[in-house]
């Protein structure tokens, strides 16, 4: 017997001690994963040497390793807090530009209307395009929200009228438009449209039967006079509109009433059928500015944000990425990965919840997947260990003794 034994015990059993500590001291830390470490025996071996039987020399900790289990989902009910539930790591960029990936899914707005993490690295994903839409295999870059929480003010181009014109509607009489029985307001709605600066225009649009199957159409700005818009609104016999389009408006803008905007009316959908006059659908593809009231993300990581003027409009995607080998990851502090050449690049990127990706929670957090108590257990074997170890090296000190004092 030598010291080697009880002293490579010893170092092995106070990193074990280290890890068991680093496990526990982050039970309460977002998306953390344990680790443990793994021991190797150490063998002296000599030429010759009968049956190949080797001289034991101690221990050594060959790997501390990774457990990447899922931990328990918390729910916080803070918006931008997200879990990954299964497989997957968020994407971030770190503030020196370098990507790292990440389980930890309390992310924040700052000021610019970036999703950041705490540590303000940049969450990745694909941008949204100007109508929300989210491209095919758009480029994953930092998500933004619209300027910096904000959506601009967009002049109405269209309007799309659906509705039903009833078929038993006797043919106006009178001078219109304040003439007419009945009167022109029978069959009405009203929409708004909005200027280039996002001010509101209210318009009026109203239907009278002219003839068989025929309808003209009036419309009317601010409450104004009706003015006749077109003529000729025409049904066939099998209730549907034979005109797309009933043609367009020149609007006045509320602030500069000499800088009129063209707006085309779409009645494709409008139908004329034996039931009372009803609108289905009265819309219009402008809107008033908007600054930011709510965001949400979806199980896909659709981050969707809702304005004040009522709009939502999704700001872009999160995206997932998984590694073949994640114990080839390299821990970096700040519940940050690096990938490795051991790790590889990621085996897959994608939309959370397909293929082998997890979905996401949002309103949640993954917790550390330490077991408390297990850990308690092991910290306890260790230091038993410890202590053999260390009675080991003092039982040689005993020999040697002995061996010193022979006279």
């Amino acid at each position: 017997m030598s010291f080697q034994q009880g002293l490579s015990g010893l170092n092995a059993s106070s990193q074990n001690l280290d890890v068991i500590g680093h496990n526990i001291a982050n039970a309460n830390t977002t998306g953390m994963k344990a680790s443990r470490a793994e021991f190797a025996e150490l063998y002296a071996s000599s030429l010759g040497s009968s049956g190949g039987i080797s001289q034991g020399i101690g221990v050594e900790v060959q790997t501390v390793s990774q457990q990447f289990t899922q931990g328990n989902i918390s729910i916080t009910g803070n918006a931008l807090d997200v879990a990954i539930n299964g497989n997957g790591f968020f994407q971030v960029e770190l503030p020196n530009g370098n990507l790292a990936y990440s389980r930890d899914g309390a992310f924040k707005l700052n000021k610019e209307g970036e999703l950041i993490t705490n540590t303000g690295a940049h969450l990745m994903g694909i941008t949204a395009a100007a109508d929300g839409s989210i491209p095919t295999g758009g480029a994953v870059g930092a998500l933004t929200l619209p300027a910096g929480g904000e959506i601009a003010a967009i002049q109405t181009s269209k309007m799309d009228l659906s509705f039903n014109l009833d078929a038993e509607a006797v043919v106006a009489t009178g001078v219109a438009p304040a003439g007419l029985v009945p009167p022109l307001a029978t069959y009405g709605t009203s929409i708004t449209a909005y200027d280039g600066q996002g001010v509101p225009v209210p318009v009026s649009i109203y239907f009278t039967k002219t003839a068989l199957n025929t309808w003209d159409v009036y419309s009317s700005v601010n409450g104004g006079t009706p003015a006749l818009t077109t003529t000729g609104l025409t049904f066939t016999g099998t209730g549907g509109t034979a005109n797309a389009t009933i043609g367009s408006l020149s609007l006045p803008s509320p602030t500069n009433p000499a800088s009129n905007f063209t707006v085309a009316l779409n009645v494709k959908d409008a139908t004329q059928y034996g039931a009372k006059f009803s609108i289905a659908k009265a819309t219009q593809d402008g809107q008033a500015p908007g600054t930011l009231t709510a965001i949400t993300i979806d199980e896909t990581g659709i981050i969707q944000g809702t304005y004040s003027n009522g709009k939502s409009l999704a700001a872009g995607q999160i995206q997932l990425a998984t590694f073949t080998n994640v114990q080839g990851l390299a821990p970096i502090g700040g519940n940050y990965w690096l990938s490795t050449p051991s790790s590889g690049d990621p085996s897959a990127k994608g939309v959370p919840g397909t293929g082998n990706l997890g979905g996401l929670r949002s309103g949640s957090l993954e917790d550390s997947n330490v077991d408390l108590t297990k850990e308690l257990v092991n910290m306890m074997t260790a230091q038993r260990a410890y202590q053999a170890n260390a009675q080991t090296i003092k039982t040689q000190d005993q020999v040697m003794s002995t061996l010193v004092n022979l006279r």
